[in-house]
């Protein structure tokens, strides 16, 4: 699984025009499922993202985690994350999960993210989205499980 994290100040995610998802403090994640990804990856990459410090203590150190802010989380689908770049001028897809494992991975993870009681809001699984972000820092972290 991998996690583009970006702290934000507030995010939305639109589909058709209608905002289905927003966010005020805290994150945008985007998510995406690789081939031969389980369950088990969903909770750890869930489980790092609640609790990486990337938000700043009092003293201005990124010391403080999403569940320390008590943030907000969008969280977006984007198998574009899985893209193969090595060769040419074109991105391969092929190191992405199925869409069927990929939307089953999706919806694990924003169970599993859910259940930390925080404020979640969510994208559309194979939908063409907009998604609006006004990054805070900016501050991008890219991480895989």
């Amino acid at each position: 699984m991998i996690g583009l994290l970006q702290r934000v100040k507030s995010a939305s995610v639109s589909v058709d025009g209608k905002v289905i998802g927003e966010v005020g403090h805290g994150l945008l994640v985007l998510v995406c499922a690789e081939k031969g990804d389980s369950e088990e990856q969903c909770e750890k990459l869930a489980k790092k993202v609640l609790a990486y410090r990337i938000f700043e203590d009092e003293a201005g150190k990124m010391n403080k985690s999403l569940t320390d802010i008590a943030g907000e989380i969008l969280v977006v689908s984007q198998f574009t994350l899985a893209a193969d770049t090595a060769k040419g001028l074109r991105p391969s897809f092929t190191p992405a999960a199925d869409p069927e494992t990929g939307k089953r991975l999706y919806e694990h993870f924003i169970a599993k993210v859910r259940e930390s009681g925080l404020k979640t809001q969510t994208g559309q699984f194979g939908a063409y989205m907009q998604v609006a972000l006004i990054n805070d820092g900016p501050v991008t972290i890219w991480l895989k499980c």
